[in-house]
C-alpha cells in the first residue's frame, strides 16, 4: 500500500511540474507576442509621423530632427530599413555593421554595412516582421511618392525569443540531476541489499558446514571409504569457497601478488573436471609467471562465470578455449567458445545487472564478473569479439606487476 501511495505522489508530482512548465512557456509565449505587438504600434505610429512631416514644408534636417525626437525616441533600439518605391534606400536607423578580425572588434561604416548586406537584412527582417507600406512626399518638389519600412526585432525582443529556450534547458538540467540523484540512491539502497543478503547467505552456510567438517571426523575414525570421505571434503572445500566469496562482496579485498596463469590454470582445471565430456577444453599460456595484484577466491568466480556462460551459449557441445597473453603493460585473458554469439548492440548490455537470455537464471554472473575486475582489481573486461552462431571472445585485461 505505501509502494502504491508513493507512485501516486509520484505521478502527481509530475502532472504537477509538467502544468507549471507549460504556464511558464505559455505566458512566456504570451508576453513575447504582447511585446512584439507593442513594437509593430510603435513602427505604425513612426510611419504615420513621417507621413505627416512630410507633408509640410520642412528642410531634410529639420525632418530628420522632428522625427527623431519625437517619435524615434520610443523606438531607439529598433533596426529598420526605409525604402522607396524602387527599393532604394531613403534612410536607416539602428543597424551597425561589427566585424571579428583577428579576435578583435572592427568596426566598419554604417553605411558601407547596409549596402553590402542589403538583401540579407532585407530578407531577415521580411522574417520577422511584416513591412509597412506608407506614402510620403518630397518636401522641395511636392511630388508624392510610396514607400517600405522594413523593420527588425529589437535587441531585447531577440533575447525574450530565446529566454523559453533557456528555460527549458535549465529545467531539464535539473530534471537529470534530480534523475540521477535518485537514480544513485536506488543503485545504492539495491547493492546495500544485495550484499547483505550475501553476506547473510555466507553465514546460514557457515553452521552446517561447521557440521559436515564434524561429521567427515566420524566417518573418518569409523574406517568409512577414504574414497568416500575425499569427495566429501572436496564437496566441503567447495562450499567453503563459495562461503568465502558470499562474504567478500561489499568488502574491499585483500589483493596479492599473485601468478595470474597459475590462478587461471587452477581454475581452468576445477572446471574441466566438472564439465561435460561434449565440451572440448583448451589452454594456453606463457611458460614464464605473469603478476598481478590478485583476490584468487574472486577471480577464480569471475573465471567461473565466464566459462559456465560460454558451455550455456554451446548449449553443453563444443569447443572452449582460455588464453592467457600480456603486453608491456596488462594481462590479457581471453575465453573463447563456439556458441550462439552476441550481437553488438548487447556487447556492453549483457553486464548490467539483470540482464539474461536465459529462461532461468538472475543475469548476475557478468555483472558480478564486471565488479569483481573494475571495481575490486581496477581491471577491465569486455566483449572483445562475437559473431552470430560461430562464437564469443571475452577478454580480461590486468595490470602487470614485476
Amino acid at each position: 500500500m505505501l509502494t502504491k501511495n508513493q507512485n501516486i505522489l509520484r505521478w502527481i508530482i509530475v502532472l504537477s511540474s509538467f502544468i507549471i512548465i507549460s504556464l511558464i512557456l505559455w505566458n512566456t509565449y504570451d508576453f513575447f507576442q504582447h511585446f512584439k505587438a507593442e513594437e509593430r504600434a510603435k513602427m505604425e505610429k513612426w510611419i504615420f509621423a513621417y507621413e505627416e512631416f512630410s507633408k509640410n514644408i520642412f528642410t531634410d534636417n529639420e525632418l530628420n530632427i522632428v522625427a527623431e525626437y519625437i517619435v524615434v525616441d520610443s523606438t531607439v533600439t529598433t533596426p529598420m530599413l526605409l525604402l522607396d518605391s524602387d527599393k532604394k534606400i531613403i534612410s536607416y536607423r539602428n543597424i551597425n555593421g561589427k566585424d571579428n578580425v583577428n579576435d578583435t572588434i572592427k568596426i566598419k561604416s554604417d553605411s558601407v554595412f547596409v549596402a553590402k548586406n542589403f538583401e540579407r537584412l532585407l530578407t531577415k527582417f521580411e522574417n520577422e516582421n511584416t513591412p509597412l507600406q506608407f506614402n510620403f512626399a518630397d518636401s522641395s518638389s511636392g511630388t508624392e511618392y510610396s514607400g517600405t519600412l522594413y523593420y527588425g526585432n529589437s535587441p531585447l525582443l531577440n533575447k525574450l525569443k530565446y529566454y523559453p529556450l533557456a528555460l527549458v534547458l535549465i529545467i531539464i538540467l535539473f530534471a537529470a540531476v534530480a534523475y540521477f540523484f535518485y537514480r544513485s540512491t536506488k543503485v545504492a539502497a539495491q547493492n546495500k541489499l544485495w550484499t547483505g543478503m550475501a553476506k547473510e547467505t555466507a553465514h546460514q552456510i557457515g553452521t552446517p558446514l561447521s557440521s559436515l567438517v564434524g561429521w567427515t571426523e566420524i566417518l573418518r575414525s569409523e574406517q568409512v571409504n577414504s574414497e568416500y570421505i575425499l569427495e566429501i571434503e572436496k564437496d566441503i572445500n567447495r562450499l567453503q569457497t563459495i562461503t568465502d566469496r558470499f562474504s567478500k562482496i561489499g568488502s574491499v579485498p585483500t589483493l596479492d601478488k599473485v601468478d595470474v596463469i597459475l590462478a587461471t590454470q587452477d581454475a581452468y582445471d576445477y572446471l574441466k573436471a566438472r564439465s561435460s565430456k561434449l565440451v572440448e577444453f583448451e589452454f594456453e599460456a606463457p611458460e614464464n609467471p605473469l603478476y598481478v595484484n590478485l583476490n584468487t577466491q574472486l577471480y577464480s568466480w569471475t573465471i567461473e562465470n565466464l566459462v559456465k556462460n560460454a558451455i550455456d551459449a554451446m548449449k553443453g557441445k563444443g569447443q572452449l578455449k582460455i588464453s592467457v597473453t600480456h603486453s608491456d603493460k596488462n594481462v590479457y585473458v581471453q575465453v573463447t567458445d563456439t556458441g550462439k554469439g552476441i550481437p553488438k548492440a548487447r556487447f556492453k548490455k549483457i553486464f548490467e545487472p539483470g540482464f539474461t537470455s536465459k529462461k532461468r537464471g538472475w543475469g548476475l554472473g557478468l555483472s558480478l564478473s564486471r565488479r569483481i575486475i573494475e571495481d575490486y582489481h581496477q581491471g577491465k573486461i569486455k566483449v572483445l569479439n562475437s559473431e552470430l552462431n560461430k562464437g564469443t571472445t571475452i577478454q580480461i585485461s590486468l595490470k602487470l606487476i614485476a
